[in-house]
């Protein structure tokens, strides 16, 4: 048997996936919903659109930017709300503050915990569990840093003095609310009103107690603390929650540990406008941790306090891990 000459016929040719032709625009979304991430589970988001609350996923050209509580995004889809309603997060509009950690300090990739927040509330109890100056410290670090105002909140005032905590902080000049047994949390509801705040702080310091009497339908989970002095975590994700006579509370899980590996000095800083102008005569690439350093003549001058230069530089070592407990 003659074999036959192959000709184009014998050719097998893939075909291409898609007759459509490539486009690198994307549609503008110009009449997208807008609204606010008020809870993150899992992929879905619930959003604030007008007095409602509506379900969405992130849309796929968002890519991997992250979609947290307190942005405001603009949705597109199936609004209605309905229980097989699902709307797609098409866009995330600019935040105007962020609160970030990284899950330790040689990692420098950022997660963003809150978006678009205006005060951190450091919630801390006085005992049961120990206070941690160095993690109250880091958070008013990552406020500093992501354009927050920082508030100290004690509670537990009835198991333990407040004042040699309130001495530590003063020099910082961080306004602080004293609570316990129901005592401060008006004043404190006070400093919040119209505002959009975050609670922050380690497990079963009573977070979500206060966010139960700041706001009474909240019902949020409330634990104990555990026999080796560690709180139990109650909350499992973040959730803003709208706070009688106007504003938002959201509360956030407990936290054990606050890695800073994103955040830079010169964040630091700029929260020290009367440190931040005598850095500039400082040696290139000064650490303000090391002799030679411009601030410690600023003390020396009577341009500052030995006590405000000696807290930012605890801020500074408890950014690089250099501090202790």
């Amino acid at each position: 048997m003659v074999p036959r000459e192959l000709d184009e016929d014998d050719v097998r040719v893939r075909p291409p996936r898609s007759t459509r032709p490539r486009t690198k625009s994307r549609p503008g979304h110009e009449d997208a919903a807008a609204g606010q991430v008020v809870t993150v589970d899992r992929g879905r988001y619930r959003v604030q659109i007008g007095d409602g609350v509506v379900t969405a996923v992130r849309a796929r050209e968002l890519g991997r930017r992250a979609v947290v509580v307190g942005d405001r995004v603009a949705l597109v889809g199936d609004l209605t709300g309905g229980p097989d309603a699902l709307g797609r997060v098409v866009r995330v509009e600019p935040r105007t503050s962020l609160l970030r950690r990284t899950p330790d300090d040689s990692d420098p990739v950022e997660r963003a915990v809150v978006a678009n927040a205006e005060v951190l509330v450091v919630v801390t109890a006085l005992a049961d569990p120990v206070p941690r100056p160095r993690l109250i410290d880091r958070c008013l670090v990552a406020a500093f840093d992501g354009g927050l105002v920082p508030l100290l909140c004690l509670t537990k005032r009835d198991l333990a003095a407040p004042d040699e905590l309130l001495a530590l902080y003063e020099p910082l000049g961080v306004e602080a609310v004293v609570t316990g047994r129901g005592s401060g949390v008006e004043e404190l509801r006070e400093r919040l009103q119209g505002k959009t705040s975050v609670l922050f702080g380690q497990s079963g310091v009573g977070k979500s107690t206060l966010v139960n009497q700041l706001v009474p339908d909240a019902f949020r989970a409330t634990g104990d603390v555990s026999g080796v002095g560690k709180g139990r975590h109650v909350s499992s994700s973040a959730i803003a929650l709208p706070l009688p006579g106007g504003g938002t509370v959201i509360d956030t899980p407990g936290i054990r540990s606050f890695g800073l590996g994103a955040v830079t000095p010169a964040g630091v800083l700029a929260a020290f406008p009367d440190l931040a102008l005598a850095a500039e005569e400082c040696p290139p690439g000064c650490d303000h941790l090391s002799p030679g350093c411009a601030l410690a003549a600023l003390v020396e001058e009577g341009d500052a306090t030995a006590a405000r230069l000696f807290s930012y530089r605890r801020l500074l070592r408890s950014r690089d891990g250099s501090d202790t407990e």
